[in-house]
């Protein structure tokens, strides 16, 4: 059986990916998982053997841990390259992060074919890095491809699991008003500060027209005593959560909003500005230029306290042309993903 070694991680958004190609590959080919030693991959990934390497994160900042970088990475170099020795994959799939750049480098060394894939519209630094040693490196967003040599579009991997979200098996834990609409709020794998603050101060308005499900993050406590605004850390089940969606709000993580325009659900997209590359502003630029959801930005919402009500108030009186714009697009990907894994393993 030919043997596929899968990296990526950091946040979920690295890693959810990678498991819903797997899911679709296990049993057809030999799966294993190259992680970090503290990454949050290591918690997620299971029933497949994973195997530990030196990772280094680039801080967007003046860090002294910066300076640690090139002796992490070569760390990191040499452990991939003594795993894949051993193991011998006919080819490794990344989902970039900082755990995939020695991983790749030691695929290089060692003539490894590598299929990478780039879920935002412009490139991470990790892919940005590797792109060259990839055969194909597979994106979310069609202009995206057109910017690399070997980019292939091929739409976002999506976990088929997500279709089958059943809002019947979280809804009797939750205080809903069986009168009102629901909106969920999610800020992705590791939750965020801002958008959970946004959404906590308006959470007495908003309860008035919808039913709050509020997916804060790990460590994001957040306490209320208003009936239907219901407050999670962290789920498993986020499928049955999209299903009791009637509109969301999120950060715009390529991820999370592929997977809500696959599942056809009407979003505001509030994107991470501050400490980030601005992948996120242009995510969300993409998806409201062409219709398929609205978009807000952090220093317009602290410039104007009502803006928030308004951009929802504009989602939910436009869901029906937003799902009908959602319609025209097929961003499901794994078949085509799966496609190129195939097409260069040696």
């Amino acid at each position: 059986m030919k043997k596929i070694i899968f990296t990526g991680g950091g946040t979920g958004g690295h890693i959810m990916p990678n498991l819903a190609i797997i899911d679709e590959l296990n049993g057809k080919y030999e799966i294993k998982y190259i992680g970090s030693k503290n990454g949050m991959e290591k918690d997620i990934v299971k029933d497949i053997p994973f195997f530990e390497i030196k990772t280094c994160k680039l801080k967007r900042s003046l860090d002294f841990s910066n300076l640690l970088i090139p002796f992490k990475l070569i760390k990191g170099f040499f452990e991939a390259k003594k795993i894949l020795k051993n193991e011998t994959p006919n080819l490794v799939f990344s989902k970039g992060g900082y755990v995939s750049v020695p991983v790749i480098l030691a695929c290089k060394c060692l003539k490894i074919p590598v299929v990478s894939h780039e879920s935002d519209y412009t490139i991470g630094l990790a892919n940005k890095l590797t792109s060259k040693y990839s055969s194909a490196v597979c994106t979310s967003f069609e202009d995206t491809a057109k910017s690399l040599k070997n980019g292939v579009y091929t739409g976002s991997p999506i976990r088929k699991e997500l279709f089958k979200g059943d809002k019947t098996k979280v809804k009797n834990n939750l205080n809903l008003k069986s009168d009102l609409p629901t909106l969920l709020v999610v800020g992705g794998s590791l939750g965020s500060q801002n958008l959970n603050k946004y959404v906590k101060d308006a959470s007495k308005e908003l309860c008035k027209k919808f039913n709050i499900v509020h997916i804060t993050g790990k460590n994001n406590k957040i306490e209320s005593k208003i009936k239907n605004y219901n407050t999670i850390p962290y789920t498993n089940q986020i499928g049955d959560y999209y299903d009791l969606a009637d509109i969301v709000i999120t950060r715009g993580g390529s991820n999370v909003i592929f997977e809500l325009l696959a599942l056809k659900k009407p979003m505001l997209i509030i994107p991470l500005e501050k400490g980030s590359r601005g992948d996120q502003v242009l995510n969300a630029n993409v998806f409201e230029r062409e219709k398929i959801a609205k978009s807000v930005r952090e220093n317009e919402l602290e410039n104007d306290k009502n803006l928030l009500f308004q951009k929802i108030d504009e989602v939910w009186k436009e869901r029906e042309n937003l799902k009908k714009n959602m319609e025209k697009k097929n961003t499901f990907g794994n078949k085509k993903i799966i496609d190129q894994i195939e097409k260069f393993m040696k």
